[in-house]
């Protein structure tokens, strides 16, 4: 070996080669920038560091705690990809030619909901005149009617047989005031034209639908116009429209079925009904048992018993979950043809069957049915039993009944002179926190003013309007007029002010009865009171009311403090008050009577000026400045004046 091999192998043995040296000086200053607390051999033995954080809790409430302090910590310090500004993105800019969509339930809220909800009290309480006219005269205000409104409207109209203002309160909302109807408004309109025997006009409908509406029709819409064609005698065009309807894509409807399997049964085409109901059980696997009732009203008719019953024991043994509707539909025709046993055996597994909030197998017109059957064989202590039954299987529960099965008990029981029965379910109607309608106590003031206990009508009536229910015009006058007969004269004047400080107001006529009969009774303090309300709540004084009490203040020489009572000035620039929500724009007194009065004076605006209003016209009487009328194109507009305001309103009247 060579003396240089010799020096290179030494040199190698001794020094440690210099860059792993650097490296490990490198990995020991790198340590301690990152980990200050790590081993420093200048600074001698490190504190031992914190236990380091991880991401696994000791509880759900610890969790919690840190994603509510992430999320404040995101709102204070916002990420930086939000702080980068950027360009606003434009809202899609909406077709100009796509049709507009009808309003959604979202819409019933705020105003728009207390609107529905006052119109809805007004139907309720009958008083479709001041429902109609509220809904109307909101088209003009800030606060619009929602579709759900308008149809409620219609539908009142219909279900009163007033078919004429159905169809102009539609032709009001949907094609004058912009409103944008649905499929339940346009059904609304076939069924009244349907009704009225106009089924080319309820064609027409359809056919809009189809061209214009962005929505399809419903299974309720075929069912009017396939019952509809059947009435007028044109079953072929019928069957045709079920065809359309399934090559459109809908589903079997039973009652669109129904329809065309009544209508070839009166035809005395059985084979035609038979092959429409086995095309239906074809087509549902469960059908709705309308149509083996339809059948078995048939089968009953033609006098064939034991087909009729074959007909309804083939429904029962398919066992199918039959909701109430359909349950009330079978009890009938089997009470209608003296099956009593089969009926009650029905209603009894309906009882059974019931189970909410699961199954809901009866309601109240279950009961009422039942009831009323009691009641007709003169069973009443079986009607009392049968109010109050209850299903023996166990699971099932008993039945809530509602306001509407206790207006019916209570309305039998009124009817067969039955009052302390009555007082009893009402007191047991009030004890279960049901509210009485204005039905009930409509049917409890009759019975007790037909029984002669005048105090118990009044304590009634009193209750009925603490309440707040709404009192139309025939039911007050008619109430206020047996008060009035039977000397009760102050507590009708005292009913009557209370009335007046609730919204809506009552009827003028309610007023002029009592004036009236207060005069007749001699009690002018009492009636001047009542005028001082009519002038301050702008109810109006007919000019023949006033040319009654002048005469019998005239008689007395109190001519002068009539005079100061009717001056329309007096109240005609109260203090600018809001007005309330929902209000007629006629005046604060609420919704305006459907027939016109007229009232002396004109109204002075601002800076002295008098508003005369148009010119009156040959042949009309004056138009007074509260009430002034304009005729145009079939419909009538009002000009409305509101006190304290220099504006005035027109609020159109349809089919006055």
């Amino acid at each position: 070996m060579s003396l240089f091999r010799l020096l290179l192998l030494r040199s190698i043995n001794r020094d440690p080669p210099k860059p792993a040296a650097s490296l490990l000086l490198t990995h020991f200053f790198h340590n301690v920038a990152l980990n200050p607390a790590s081993e420093n051999p200048i600074q001698g033995p490190p504190t031992p560091p914190p236990p380091q954080r991880s991401y696994a809790f000791t509880s759900a409430e610890e969790a919690a705690a840190e994603r509510r302090r992430r999320k404040r910590r995101l709102r204070i310090e916002p990420p930086i990809h939000a702080l980068r500004a950027s360009a606003p993105s434009a809202p899609p800019t909406r077709d100009p030619n796509a049709p507009r969509l009808p309003d959604s339930t979202s819409a019933l809220v705020g105003h728009r909901l207390n609107l529905h909800n006052r119109v809805q009290s007004l139907i309720r309480a009958s008083d479709l005149d001041a429902a109609s006219l509220l809904a109307r005269s909101s088209v003009f205000s800030s606060t619009r009617p929602t579709v759900f409104t308008c149809n409620a409207i219609i539908a009142a109209m219909y279900r009163n047989k007033r078919f004429n203002e159905a169809i102009a309160l539609f032709h009001f909302f949907f094609k004058q005031s912009d409103l944008v109807p649905n499929v339940v408004s346009y059904n609304n309109l076939i069924n009244t034209h349907c009704d009225r025997g106009e089924v080319d006009i309820a064609i027409q409908v359809y056919h809009e639908i189809l061209e214009k509406a962005p929505f399809n029709p419903s299974p309720v819409t075929y069912r009017h116009l396939t019952k509809g064609l059947i009435d007028a005698g044109r079953i072929g065009e019928a069957v045709d429209l079920l065809r359309e309807m399934l090559n459109k894509g809908h589903g079997a409807d039973s009652l669109v079925f129904n329809n065309l399997i009544s209508g070839f049964l009166n035809l005395g085409n059985l084979d035609k009904a038979n092959e429409l109901f086995d095309e239906l059980k074809e087509r549902c696997l469960v059908y709705d048992g309308v149509v083996n009732a339809t059948f078995m009203e048939w089968w009953f008719n033609q006098g064939k018993d034991k087909e009729a019953m074959e007909s309804y024991k083939s429904l029962l043994d398919r066992k199918f979950k039959m909701p109430p509707p359909t349950c009330n539909t079978l009890l009938e025709v089997l009470l209608k043809h003296g099956k009593t046993k089969e009926a009650w055996t029905l209603f009894e597994d309906m009882l059974d069957n019931h189970t909410p909030p699961n199954t809901q197998a009866v309601n109240s017109d279950t009961f009422n049915i039942m009831v009323n059957e009691c009641f007709k064989l003169g069973n009443i202590e079986e009607a009392i039993k049968t109010f109050k039954k209850v299903g023996t299987k166990p699971g099932s529960k008993p039945f809530a009944m509602d306001v509407a099965g206790y207006n019916n008990v209570i309305t039998r029981f009124c009817e067969h002179g039955m009052l302390s029965e009555a007082e009893k379910f009402f007191q047991e109607l009030c004890g279960k926190s049901l509210t009485p309608d204005v039905p009930m106590y409509r049917t409890m003031i009759d019975a007790y003013l037909k029984a002669e206990r005048v105090d118990d009508a009044l304590r009634s009536f009193t209750k009925m309007v603490e309440t707040g229910l709404r009192v139309v015009a025939s039911f007050g006058t008619r109430v206020f007029s047996e008060f009035l007969k039977n000397g009760k004269n102050l507590e009708a004047a005292t009913l009557l002010t209370k009335m007046g400080e609730k919204e809506p107001k009552p009827d003028a006529s309610i007023y002029d009865v009592v004036v009236r009969g207060l005069c007749n009774a001699d009690e002018l303090d009492k009636s001047l009171d009542v005028l001082d309300q009519m002038m301050k709540y702008s109810i109006g004084v007919t000019p023949a009311l006033q040319e009654f009490v002048r005469g019998a203040f005239g008689k007395v020489g109190r001519n002068e403090e009539l005079d100061r009572v009717l001056n329309e000035n007096r109240w005609r620039f109260p203090g600018r008050q809001p007005r309330p929500f929902g209000q007629s724009p006629r005046s604060p007194s609420g919704p305006a009577e459907m027939g016109g009065w007229q009232s002396s004076g004109s109204p002075q605006m601002a800076g002295g000026q008098q508003f005369s209003g148009p010119s009156q016209m040959p042949g009309q009487q004056s138009l007074s400045w509260r009430s002034t009328s304009i005729l145009m194109q079939g419909e009538r507009f009002r000009s409305v004046w509101h006190p304290g305001t220099d504006l005035f309103c027109a609020s159109v009247f349809l089919m006055v």
